[in-house]
């Protein structure tokens, strides 16, 4: 398969059809696509995507200790989502769901592999596992594919100038931002994280820029605010994908002694070096939606904040200062714990939209998100004419947007990686599977009901079995739907 084709899929998304030529595509359907936008109203978009930033990190969702007054500003323009979800606890399967508004299951990144040297683009099963691993897991892809039409590819085809800034993670050249719809890419990196001690100069992931002193998150933004001016006479799409707040954990000397004197240590939040990171990425979001006002395109720009997935609540020892090795990054609480897994604290993140003159200010919504949503929500807003044929696992939230109306009742995430789980909630009740956890090498299941117990303590897949086997039902069906690797029993587990 050549990888100028792209995947369509059927309304039912039960099997892949290839359409050849997807440079053809973009070049010849995009104009039509163009024609039919240049009538209507095209505002800006700048989508903020933070790295590993957990739904209860920042101070509007009720942190005592962090520091996000500019975040929290933010959040009195629009409205903020109470239950928005990740597609995946780790970092690139949901920016491939952003990209494309498809689950990671059906794309097949399924870990955080895509800034390995081995390309691999086919979807199977690993061939060996230890003797302690009780199933066999997939394959992560390790690049997005250029067979998919992406989200920036859609907003060029519709007239939008397009520039990504900060963390890629979704492949090297020849599947960069450059080849993936936009116009510009700083600093053109697909590494996981800044690398080392990368946050501060110099940088290994922006060689050659900067001096000593400098920070990473500080002078991506720099670049950003010089885009928007630059910029302001036409319409845009500002993709601003944070490094802050992944490891490694460094932050400003002023910013660990303001935030060390506020430590806590009956507070499960008590890290100054975390706190730091996250008051530099609350700064850069200050300051680019200062850059939108200064450029006089405030009032015409929506603006998008999110996370990638949820926070990471352990100690470390090899990415912090010695002086809090044996104090937690962050914690979730009350959720159940973090980056990584398959509980809430995985895959809850934080939501905000502004998009002025729609969303009501100051609007709060219990509504359920996934970040496979965004892409078909922007088709929706801004009108888009997309083939008939591509599909979407996604929803529009526009209805959420302008009326509070909720658009789904279920959010599906398959984790098929290191301890293989997939889970599915429907309406309050959330399901588990564990694949081939029990010692008989059978898929163990748990059951949560979500608005008694959001901490995920009390199991009642044995309380409530009618209830279990109706959710297995349905996560077997997204399961073929979305043509998901399925882990086995490992033959050589011990």
């Amino acid at each position: 398969m050549s990888r100028n084709d792209f995947y369509k899929y059927p309304p039912n998304g039960t099997k892949v059809r290839q359409v050849p030529v997807k440079k053809f595509f973009t070049l010849f359907f995009g104009a039509l696509l163009f024609n039919s936008a240049s009538a209507i109203d095209r505002p800006n978009v700048v989508f903020i995507l933070a790295d590993d930033l957990g739904v209860n990190d920042l101070s509007l969702y009720g942190s005592k200790f962090h520091e996000t007054p500019n975040i929290d500003a933010l959040a009195k323009r629009g409205m903020v989502f109470t239950q928005a979800y990740s597609a995946n606890p780790l970092c690139s399967p949901t920016r491939s769901s952003i990209m494309t508004g498809l689950y990671p299951s059906r794309i097949g990144i399924t870990a955080p592999n895509c800034h390995l040297p081995e390309e691999i683009l086919e979807k199977h099963l690993v061939t060996k596992a230890t003797p302690n691993q009780k199933a066999l897991g997939a394959q992560s892809l390790t690049r997005l594919k250029q067979d998919y039409f992406t989200l920036a590819e859609a907003f060029k085809a519709n007239g939008y100038a397009t520039a990504h800034f900060g963390k890629w993670h979704l492949g090297p050249e020849p599947y960069s931002p450059l080849q993936q719809g936009f116009d510009s890419d700083i600093p053109h990196t697909s590494a996981p994280s800044p690398l080392g001690k990368g946050f501060f100069y110099p940088f290994p992931v922006w060689p050659n820029h900067g001096k000593p002193g400098d920070n990473l998150e500080d002078l991506l933004c720099d670049e950003a605010v010089k885009y928007i001016d630059q910029h302001k006479s036409e319409p845009f799409f500002l993709n601003y994908w944070a490094f802050e707040v992944h490891s490694p954990w460094q932050a400003k000397d002023q910013q660990i002694n303001k935030f060390r004197a506020k430590m806590n240590p009956a507070s499960p939040q008590r890290n100054p070096v975390y706190a730091g990171m996250l008051e530099t990425l609350d700064e850069a979001v200050g300051r680019l939606v200062a850059a939108l006002d200064k450029a006089g395109v405030l009032e015409n720009t929506v603006i998008v904040f999110t996370g990638d997935n949820g926070t990471y609540i352990n100690k470390n020892k090899v990415h912090m200062p010695e002086e809090f090795w044996d104090v937690p990054v962050s914690s979730a609480f009350p959720l159940r714990e973090g980056k990584g897994t398959i509980y809430e604290g995985g895959t809850r993140v934080p939501l905000i939209v502004i998009w002025p003159g729609k969303v009501k200010a100051g609007s709060r919504t219990t509504s359920l998100e996934q970040s496979t949503d965004f892409f078909p929500t922007f088709a929706d807003m801004l009108g888009w004419k997309l083939p008939e044929r591509l599909h979407f696992d996604g929803i529009s939230l526009r209805p959420i947007l302008e009326k509070n109306s909720p658009v789904r009742n279920e959010i599906f995430c398959h984790f098929p990686s290191g301890h293989p789980a997939t889970s599915l909630r429907s309406g309050n009740w959330k399901l588990i599977r564990w694949w081939c956890e029990n010692d008989d090498q059978t898929h163990r299941y748990e059951l949560y009901n979500l608005a008694e117990d959001q901490g995920e303590e009390h199991d009642m897949a044995s309380l409530k079995p009618e209830v279990a086997k109706e959710l297995v039902k349905r996560m077997d069906v997204l399961l073929k739907e979305t043509e998901a690797v399925l882990p086995i029993p490992n033959p050589n587990y011990k």
